[in-house]
């Protein structure tokens, strides 16, 4: 059943970043749950995540590789990949990835919509 926060005062996830007084500070709504889901998939490398080798954006292992348009685009096409395998519930409005090469940054901007609920957001992320 979707979205998951018919039930007021239950929780469906967690919220980024850690540093609420009990470390975990719960989300209840459907919208925020999959925005910080969404955040984790970005920062996580891949081989990061114990039996889930292929999960993760790749991104802080990439701003060490040479910064390039066919290596952004590379980029671009493995995250939506990895979005429909691992978000499927996540339609994509558009993803960009910007680079600053000169100070070695790469910024990705995700504007996305979630299925059955017409509940659209973005995220912005700056990697340097």
């Amino acid at each position: 059943i979707f979205p998951i926060d018919t039930q007021p005062g239950t929780a469906v996830g967690v919220d980024i970043p850690f540093n609420a007084p009990a470390v975990f500070k719960p989300n209840y709504t459907t919208q925020a749950s999959i925005k910080n889901n969404l955040i984790n998939f970005f920062l996580t490398n891949k081989n990061e995540r114990y039996l889930n080798p292929t999960f993760g954006g790749d991104l802080r292992a990439f701003i060490f590789q040479q910064i390039t348009e066919g290596n952004l685009d590379y980029l671009k096409q493995d995250i939506q990949s990895q979005l429909g395998i691992y978000f499927q519930n996540v339609i994509v409005g558009s993803l960009d990835i910007l680079s600053s090469p000169d100070i070695n940054q790469i910024s990705v901007i995700l504007k996305y919509s979630i299925k059955d609920t017409g509940l659209t957001d973005e995220i912005q992320l700056a990697f340097i």
